[in-house]
């Protein structure tokens, strides 16, 4: 792995704290950083080296799976890091920031390979990218590569203009567009579960599977982001990104354990098949929701309206769901139902596969069978449930489901950002968002956007602390189908 200077923006800030220090350590100790590396922390703030590296080790106590108790490797890791002011949007600083850099790359004997991540608020994307090109942090030899958290912009214009902007400075081989839903093992599982299991090989397309589900539901409501949230929403906020990420995944159908551009080109491929929906007929794809009063978890929670800093005219959806169909040979005809929410009863992210049922059963007259389920849990715990029938050892002639699950045995699984740190480092962006992909998810979501602004979509309510509106239900109902 080639040695290299990880320059962070926003340093300071709580996802640094959270989730990047702790990730940086973890791959430390487990040998999967180069072998020399610099690490240079940028915030507004005057902070010394001394106290930018307590403050890193307070992150890895509080935050790290693994705990930093081998003093002598802790010294060395923070070694390693160093902290400068920077003013974001003011030239002049980048300048002293390269001549930072550089001093650290000739103390250290490392090449001009320089990692930017930007973990800072989405305006700041386009400055960040256009000072580091005009002070030269940019240039020189060795590789260069940008990492930025998502949002990617805020709907189809802006993503587009934010993405001419950093291809001015940045090719697209190396910009990594971060979707920690992407980085999280089970997801990344999916790449090869139909790949390597010749049985879902086999059963993967539409020949024997009759609906997808994929839900991602969150009991928290807006907590401390309201004023960002209320003019986001459920769609921007998670729809267009990571539920429909997890569906380019799931829908994968490749024929052996492909290189990082095969996947993103199927990906590609599915994102292009998508079927926009007609505007007359969005409520029979869509339902869009907010919820209201209730109890979560046997504690009274307000209603969204009631959450401070939420304009109480807020028509912002807090829970969205929707039926798509792709335009595939593997998936013509079976509907994918999409659904997240905020204060849900429970905390989830899950995929589920419904097998079709077969033309005879075999069982007897007017007794039915459960339909066979694959089960792939994401978070909070990870595992994978395929659901078959069975003769009941205790009713005679009675048929009744069975669960073969897995669970995780490992100990320490590296998280989500420890991943794709790992693979931007490697420059493997197959778990990365292609900026085809986030266009093509920006152009279909568009119309959606469009009709919420000007309230063509039913808004309907839920109680925190249940599964969402009815409506919902009535979606698949549609179809013959509930939900899992």
């Amino acid at each position: 792995m080639d040695s290299m200077t990880f320059v962070l923006f926003g340093a300071t800030g709580d996802l640094a704290k959270r989730k990047i220090y702790p990730a940086l350590y973890n791959l430390y100790v487990d040998q999967k950083m180069p072998s020399s590396f610099s690490v240079i922390g940028l915030g507004r703030r005057e902070v010394s080296d001394a106290d930018f590296q307590a403050r890193v080790e307070a992150s890895l106590h509080t935050f790290s799976r693994r705990s930093p108790e081998d003093a002598a490797k802790v010294r060395d890791f923070l070694g390693a890091f160093r902290y400068t002011s920077l003013n974001n949007t003011k030239l002049e600083d980048y300048k002293k920031l390269l001549e930072v850099v550089e001093q650290r790359e000739q103390e250290l004997g490392i090449p001009q390979n320089r990692m930017f991540y930007l973990s800072v608020a989405p305006e700041f994307f386009e400055p960040i990218a256009e000072n580091i090109k005009e002070s030269g942090l940019g240039s020189g030899s060795g590789w260069k590569r940008l990492i930025i958290e998502k949002p990617f912009g805020h709907d189809l214009v802006s993503a587009i203009q934010l993405n001419e902007k950093l291809n001015s400075t940045f090719a697209e081989e190396e910009i990594y567009r971060i979707d920690h839903f992407l980085g999280k093992p089970m997801v990344q599982n999916l790449e090869v579960l139909s790949a390597t299991n010749p049985v879902m090989h086999a059963l993967w397309g539409n020949h024997y599977i009759s609906n997808v589900q994929i839900t991602a539901s969150e009991t928290v409501g807006v907590e401390e982001r309201a004023e960002y949230y209320d003019h986001t929403g459920a769609v921007r906020d998670m729809f267009q990104n990571h539920m429909l990420q997890l569906l380019m995944m799931i829908s994968l159908h490749l024929p052996k354990k492909s290189s990082p551009d095969e996947v993103r080109a199927k990906k590609r491929n599915t994102a292009q098949s998508l079927i926009p929906l007609e505007e007359e007929a969005l409520d029979q794809h869509i339902v869009r929701a907010q919820y209201q009063a209730g109890d979560l978890q046997g504690k009274p929670v307000v209603g969204y309206l009631d959450e401070p800093g939420i304009e109480a005219t807020s028509k912002n959806d807090t829970y969205f769901a929707a039926r798509l169909f792709l335009d595939d040979p593997f998936w013509t005809g079976v509907p994918f139902y999409v659904r997240t929410g905020k204060r849900l009863s429970e905390k989830s992210t899950r995929i589920v596969v419904e097998f079709k049922q077969p033309l005879s059963t075999g069982t007897s007259e007017g007794e039915s069978v459960s339909a066979n389920l694959l089960t792939i849990d994401i978070g909070p715990k990870e595992g994978m449930r395929l659901t078959l029938n069975s003769k009941s050892p205790m009713h005679h002639d009675t048929i009744e489901p069975m669960e073969l699950s897995f669970n995780s045995s490992y100990d320490n699984v590296p998280e989500a950002y420890e991943n794709l740190i790992f693979d931007a480092l490697r420059s493997d962006a197959t778990f990365f968002a292609h900026w085809d992909e986030v266009e093509l998810s920006w152009r279909w979501v568009e119309p959606i956007l469009k009709a919420f602004a000007a309230d063509e979509v039913p808004l309907n309510y839920y109680a925190a602390g249940t599964e969402g509106p009815a409506a919902a239900d009535e979606l698949l109902a549609q179809d013959g189908n509930r939900w899992h």
